[in-house]
């Protein structure tokens, strides 16, 4: 399987202070930026410092500004990080309970990698992103993709999480998968054939021991049924949480090879 190294503290740290840089030069006008470029020269003159290049020059305005904003030190960032981290991880933060199929069936890890599909995706895919996993969500609509890419940006999880706006049917794995969930509207407007082939697909692409949890829609609703999803998982480890008349939770864990 496709490992991810845990990214550092360090490395996060210096994109941050790398966006909070360019969004400032990105809102404020030219002239703004031609004084600051003065300025570095003139201090860098002061430093007799002899070789001007661009790359030189540049890098003293990027200190200047981050002197102007304020941005903390990585000793003061690291630690608000790591306590606003240690808030992330916990499943009540996005709303979801301990006790959820999702939160019991999945544990997270550095190098998993776990495909969430279909509507109102948001709080999974940072629950698990913030627990360390590189995550994709995918959903046709483009604007709840987007939704999703700027609230993982919002709390610095972005280089976590990625965004496919298409239908399911539409998307393949392109390295080995250790979780995946899919919400009733993952499957919809897909026929049985189809919903066949995305499952197989699916599960041929997931590790051994990898789950899948699938919910369920209502009756009445146009999706799959429990017992549908039953016959496509044979020699998988099967449990059913039922909530209202056939709507529910299908879990199903992948045996060991």
């Amino acid at each position: 399987m496709a490992t991810y190294p845990p990214r550092s503290l360090r490395h996060e740290y210096d994109l941050y202070v790398e966006n909070e840089i360019e969004s400032y030069k990105d809102s404020v006008p030219r002239s703004t930026l031609l004084s600051i470029g003065d300025e570095a020269v003139a201090r860098l003159r002061q430093q007799e410092q002899l070789a001007l290049d661009e790359m030189v020059l540049w890098d003293e305005v990027d200190r200047i500004i981050k002197l102007r904003l304020r941005v903390p030190s990585y000793q003061s960032w690291r630690r608000r990080r790591l306590r606003m981290l240690e808030k992330y991880r916990r499943p009540e933060h996005w709303g979801i309970q301990p006790t959820d199929a999702l939160v019991r069936a999945i544990r997270p890890r550095a190098e998993a990698h776990v495909l969430v599909a279909g509507e109102n995706v948001h709080d999974a895919v940072l629950y698990f992103a913030a627990n360390g996993c590189e995550v994709t969500a995918v959903e046709r609509e483009e604007e709840v993709i987007d939704r999703v890419m700027s609230a993982a940006a919002a709390v610095g999880l972005a280089q976590r999480v990625h965004g496919s706006a298409c239908d399911l049917g539409r998307w393949a794995p392109q390295i080995p998968l250790s979780a995946v969930v899919c919400t009733p509207a993952a499957f919809r407007g897909l026929c049985a054939d189809e919903r066949a082939r995305v499952i197989a697909l699916l599960q041929g692409a997931t590790e051994a021991g990898g789950v899948h949890v699938v919910e369920t829609a209502a009756v009445g609703q146009p999706t799959m049924t429990l017992e549908e999803l039953t016959t496509r998982y044979v020699g998988w480890d099967i449990s059913v949480e039922c909530n209202i008349a056939t709507a529910g939770t299908f879990l199903a864990r992948k045996s060991p090879s």
